[in-house]
């Protein structure tokens, strides 16, 4: 008999931690940080390099810019923004961008 088979209720150690994260409602955070460190690839060195604060809280994703151009016409692009956004986390993870 082989000892290192598993039984039908065993799990990975990647299965664990997946339920653990689900459990503890990290899941989520998790992917808020992914998208956060992803944001100059997901809107490019130029809009990475005048952003200058970026947060998620309740659906909402918030940018503090260092130019008052690039916040208008981003502004103009919120629905971009969303998709993209929503498109990396790969669910929905913000509904709304505000620009402070």
């Amino acid at each position: 008999m082989n000892e290192n088979k598993r039984t039908a209720n065993q799990s990975t150690v990647g299965e664990l931690i997946d339920k653990l994260m689900k459990a503890y409602r990290l899941d989520g955070k998790l992917k808020e940080i992914d998208v956060i460190e992803s944001w100059g690839e997901m809107m490019g060195i130029a809009v990475a390099n005048r952003t200058k604060n970026i947060q998620i809280r309740n659906k909402t994703l918030f940018l503090t810019m260092d130019s008052a151009v690039m916040r208008d016409e981003l502004s103009y692009g919120k629905t971009v923004i969303i998709e993209r956004v929503n498109q990396k986390a790969g669910f929905e993870i913000i509904n709304d961008v505000f620009f402070g």
